[in-house]
């Protein structure tokens, strides 16, 4: 395929998708579905030239970029004060279900591909282990629902994958090294990469909302910059924390928590930001995962890869989930829908191009590189269909007025 035919093809697919946006999202058809197709259009599957060429390099800075935005504007647009109240619902995700959901899925996952070694196995496990706000997003933003549950599906999708990713450059060090002697201190490694990334991230959100507040103030700053400052301390933050060894998806989170909440002005431009360019970036992205990824795992499902891709978006996730808030006061509808919206997207299609580049290719480690494919493929679908009729769903039995949801 040519590279200008490919560019054409994003080109044209953003005026079409931007055009009839509104009238997709009727029918339940989110951004993601329709990207992640086209770039099945364009793929191999359907024009049938000479496999794709691509810069893993490239690619992979344009989904890095985009998860920061997603993680920064997220996290900016939560409300710190109601965070404090229920803090413990998403500590109890992150914490809890979140290591009970890689448990699970390692096990399942081991007798499903027997033929994997245990490291694959639990590096199959840690791709899908985030989960990504974005394909959700009408869940999130939908003011029906309870601010608690929004706040509480927010915040795990915006950390979990922030400390998952220590983890799994700890497993792919393993790999490359074909022992376990780099297990030596990993929770270390792990402790450390998240506290200097909260760290890092909200000085830089901290101290930028604090200085924009000044040059605002004194009107030394011009209003088109209003959108960019918020997304170049995001992309600082990230890269302020991994020069102290951090890491950077976590700092980007705090980052976007401290300025939307020190900086209301801000606040709004991040929104703006997110909704436009930074939404052009996360398409991209599903673009590039249908144009690349879905020819490459075609070969490899079986029957075995569609009943693990299944149960790792149902069984493997909800259980844990429902298991995972104990006693707590939330009912089993709260419970199943907050489990249901788990979506594998942005965070697992850069943790399998992190691990192409680590690895330096993808032989010998194909099915496992398929599977966690097919799951994201099926959670771009499955949860894009549902959020919408889901949401209506369930805030006619939770309005958002009843915050007895407490922790």
């Amino acid at each position: 395929m040519h590279e200008h035919l490919t560019i054409l093809g994003i080109t044209l697919v953003i005026l079409g998708y931007g055009y009839f946006s509104k009238l997709f999202g009727k029918y339940n058809i989110s951004g993601p579905m329709v990207f992640t197709a086209v770039g099945i259009l364009l793929s191999t599957l359907v024009l049938g030239d000479k496999p794709v060429g691509f810069n893993t390099e490239f690619v992979q800075i344009i989904a890095e970029i985009a998860l920061i935005v997603v993680l920064f504007s997220d996290a900016a647009a939560l409300d710190l004060e109601q965070l404090k109240k229920h803090w413990r619902l998403p500590t109890r995700l992150l914490f809890v279900a979140l290591p009970t959901t890689i448990i699970f899925s390692y096990f399942t996952a081991q007798a499903f591909f027997p033929e994997e070694t245990p490291l694959n196995i639990l590096l199959l496990a840690l791709i899908l282990a985030p989960t990504d706000a974005a394909l959700g997003k009408i869940v999130v933003s939908d003011k029906r629902i309870p601010e608690t549950v929004r706040n509480t599906i927010n915040v795990e999708s915006g950390l979990n994958d922030g400390i998952v990713f220590p983890v799994l450059l700890t497993v792919l060090a393993m790999i490359t090294a074909g022992s376990s002697s780099s297990s030596e201190g990993w929770m270390a490694y792990i402790a450390q990469q998240i506290s200097i990334g909260a760290l890092a991230g909200a000085f830089i959100g901290w101290s930028g909302a604090k200085l924009s507040q000044i040059t605002i103030k004194k009107e030394w700053i011009e209003h088109q910059y209003l959108n960019l400052i918020p997304i170049a301390l995001a992309i600082l933050s990230f890269y302020f924390a991994e020069h102290f060894h951090g890491n950077g998806y976590i700092a980007a989170f705090f980052a976007g928590l401290f300025l939307g909440n020190t900086n209301k002005t801000l606040k709004k431009n991040v929104e703006e930001f997110a909704e436009s360019e930074g939404e052009l970036l996360i398409m991209i992205s599903f673009l590039v995962f249908g144009l690349v990824f879905v020819p490459f795992m075609l070969p490899y499902l079986d029957l075995n890869t569609w009943i693990f891709a299944l149960l790792s978006l149902t069984v493997l996730r909800m259980l844990p989930i429902v298991l995972g808030f104990g006693f707590f006061k939330l009912d089993l509808s709260t419970r199943l829908f907050i489990g249901w919206f788990g979506p594998r997207g942005i965070a697992s299609i850069l943790y399998i191009l992190v691990a192409v580049h680590h690895l330096g290719n993808i032989k010998g480690h194909e099915q496992i590189f398929a599977a966690a494919s097919l799951t994201i493929l099926l959670s771009i679908i499955l949860h894009g269909l549902s959020a919408k009729p889901l949401a209506v769903l369930y805030s006619k039995y939770h309005a958002a007025s009843d915050e007895s949801q407490k922790s």
